[in-house]
């Protein structure tokens, strides 16, 4: 594959990845609208967000898996064909069950990411290999902000149709499909082996069961029995699940792979950048929002406003410095890259922490952020490919995506808490100004952790040759590699 056919594959992909990630992002600021166009509760609108994290925990490591053994093109393509059923659905559809069976659909398109990361691990040479994942990753990180955006443009006017955001969306995902079927090539490398039915059922039912009561904890209550008893209920099946795959003799997961310490930590890291992510976007479109003639602090914004100034900079910083982190990984090794990130994501959030009454202080530190999103965005695939055969390559890439869409759920639901939990006694309805101090303080204790994460736990990283993964041993070895120092 000639380079520039390798840059036409990378573009396709990131496309492809960026769509991923507006799939996410897109309702939020438009969930008053579907409420009010549905004639439906908050609670019921919420389902509307809720379903699609659902759905790409229980659909994102079985699809990864699948693409593994059937063939990753193949599969990326039935992925983008279920996306754009979900993405027709939700903007044709007036009946809030249809709009969430859509969201369920729109779900399962997350495993796009993991699916893409594979394709690139097969056709991109290993000298190239970590800057391709980085420019894939930066685009994923880049669409969570630009569909924001979008949302806010095609619903600013003054009778605003919430269908319109679909609209756009299904015609970005033909686009991406037409260009995934001409210029993706079909991958060449395949596991053997048989769909593990049991274990996926059991990790599915343990995913629900505990991404379920962190994103309705609020509404139901933390100390509710639905919400204890389906967090009882993920600790049992999570149990169930781990001694289905240490006994069947081809596991969905194998556990000596899941278990390895770089990927272990490698999604522990993914669960921090995306608390820290998703606490950021959620906390900072709320402070824009506050009417500062009211609270006394907050910018007045209107929706477009605060995510045009206040985030669309956070995901172009990302997408920007995203073929600067692919190179930083190839050349110091993610670990280093991991603690630079941990660096900036602390520092930006401290500074909003310090300071949140002046524009200039929120944009700037949460370009910081974005910055060290992008950095641990590029340097988690890398640790993926150091650590794990060819042929685990899309269920590693999968659960690391799960381990994202958890910590942005944690993070939501962290910081909506939190801004619940103390109003102002002249206006009930907004957070007193000390629990946006606490959501930033929260956020910067988590993007410190990821650096004694990536220091004692990722001191030496083997970078696994292209063409040498695929022979890899025993799954809990890294394959043959070429020693990356920690530096």
């Amino acid at each position: 594959m000639g380079k520039s056919t390798e840059r036409t594959v990378v573009l396709t992909l990131g496309l492809a990845s960026l769509l991923v990630s507006m799939m996410q992002t897109l309702v939020v600021p438009i969930l008053g609208l579907i409420q009010s166009s549905l004639h439906t509760t908050s609670a019921g609108a919420g389902w509307v967000t809720t379903v699609t994290l659902l759905s790409a925990a229980v659909f994102t490591p079985v699809l990864g898996r699948f693409g593994d053994q059937h063939g990753k093109k193949s599969t990326l393509v039935a992925v983008l064909a279920v996306l754009i059923a979900g993405t027709v659905l939700a903007a044709t559809t007036h009946s809030l069950p249809w709009l969430i069976t859509a969201r369920a659909l729109q779900g399962a398109a997350t495993a796009i990411f993991p699916l893409a990361l594979s394709i690139l691990r097969d056709e991109i040479p290993p000298e190239r290999l970590h800057g391709a994942m980085a420019a894939v990753s930066g685009a994923f990180a880049f669409g969570s902000g630009i569909a924001l955006v979008a949302a806010g443009l095609m619903t600013s006017g003054t009778d605003p149709d919430y269908r319109d955001v679909f609209w756009l969306t299904t015609a970005l995902s033909v686009l991406t499909l037409v260009a995934v079927v001409a210029l993706v090539p079909a991958t060449r490398h395949r596991a053997e082996g048989r769909t593990d039915v049991p274990g996926t059922l059991a990790l599915a039912g343990t995913l629900v069961l505990l991404l379920l009561p962190i994103t309705q904890g609020h509404e139901w209550g933390w100390a509710s029995a639905r919400t204890v008893g389906c967090f009882a209920g993920a600790v049992v099946v999570g149990a169930v699940w781990v001694l289905i795959e240490l006994r069947v003799s081809e596991p969905l997961v194998d556990m000596r792979m899941f278990a390895h310490p770089p990927v272990l930590l490698s999604n522990i890291v993914g669960l921090l950048v995306g608390f820290g992510m998703f606490a950021l976007f959620v906390a900072v479109s709320a402070l824009a929002q506050i009417p500062a003639e009211v609270a006394g602090y907050g910018f007045g914004a209107s929706v477009l406003r605060a995510s045009v100034v206040y985030l669309l900079p956070v995901s172009l910083i990302a997408l920007l410095l995203a073929p600067v982190g692919g190179r930083l990984v190839t050349r110091h090794g993610p670990r280093a890259v991991l603690l630079l990130a941990s660096l900036l994501g602390t520092a930006g959030f401290g500074w909003i922490t310090l300071d949140h009454r002046h524009t200039v202080s929120v944009v700037l530190g949460s370009v910081l952020m974005g910055a060290a999103g992008s950095l641990g965005y590029a340097a988690m695939p890398a640790i993926t490919v150091a650590s794990v055969p060819r042929h685990q390559t899309g269920i590693a890439n999968g659960i690391n995506s799960i381990a994202r869409s958890a910590g942005g759920a944690i993070g939501s639901a962290v910081v909506t808490t939190v801004l619940a939990s103390r109003s102002l006694p002249k206006a009930p309805g907004l957070p007193a100004a000390s629990q946006f101090t606490l959501s930033f303080g929260l956020g910067a204790a988590g993007l410190a952790l990821i650096a004694p994460v990536a220091w004692f736990g990722l001191r030496t990283i083997g970078l696994a040759r292209h063409e040498a993964a695929g022979a890899a041993g025993a799954p809990s070895k890294p394959a043959p590699a070429e020693t990356c120092s920690a530096k």
